[in-house]
């Protein structure tokens, strides 16, 4: 039995997040499943009082936040340094693509997504202006590199892949996006890629 698990949400792109990162890893983890209203009983919440997933138990650790989770791997498990680079420039332009994950990308393409998937309650009309100034940039951005940051894969692409595509799935599409659809098929192509639980709903249906 592995000393990572991970306690997941299926249709979670914050929990598929580390999910895809610890199977790049190539590491060993149990998944559990956290049913609906289970994450806001004690029990979960004793693990994350916020009653989020995901959460990841490493032995006598256990941490919330997906892109802390993915950080904390990162550190611990890639020997060598390729996902989380240690050059002060390199390292600081990852960072900005976390932040980015937990910023635009939340309140844009994963919040339109929960409208749909979910049946949330949400300014369709923002997440979706939000989304599109985000994938101009983005797209812009991979117009001439492979890569969110460097010549390989790091934590930036790992922190934004899933949100970006499931995008459809809350009626955004990905379709005037070339050069990010080349960079989602570079990513699922990735030795060790797991995909996200799909949902038919949106242009995804």
């Amino acid at each position: 039995m592995s000393t990572i698990t991970l306690h997941r949400f299926a249709l979670s792109g914050h929990s598929h997040r580390v999910e895809v990162f610890l199977s790049l890893l190539g590491l060993d983890f149990d998944i559990v499943e956290v049913t609906p209203g289970e994450h806001k009983q004690p029990a979960f919440l004793a693990k994350n009082a916020f009653g989020q997933v995901p959460v990841l138990d490493d032995g006598d650790i256990s941490l919330s936040d997906s892109n802390a989770i993915i950080s904390y791997l990162a550190a611990q498990y890639d020997t060598e340094g390729s996902w989380m680079p240690k050059q002060p420039e390199a390292a600081a332009r990852v960072q900005q693509f976390l932040s980015l994950a937990a910023g635009n990308l939340a309140s844009g393409a994963a919040t339109a997504r929960l409208a749909n998937v979910f049946g949330a309650t949400i300014d369709r009309e923002k997440a979706h202006s939000i989304a599109a100034g985000m994938f101009a940039v983005l797209e812009t951005h991979l117009q001439d590199r492979q890569w969110l940051v460097g010549d390989s894969p790091t934590l930036a692409d790992v922190a934004n892949y899933s949100y970006i595509a499931h995008a459809p799935e809350g009626d955004i599409s990905l379709q005037p996006y070339p050069h990010i659809r080349s960079w989602l098929a570079r990513f699922e192509a990735l030795p060790g890629f797991v995909p996200m639980t799909a949902s038919p709903v949106g242009l995804a249906a």
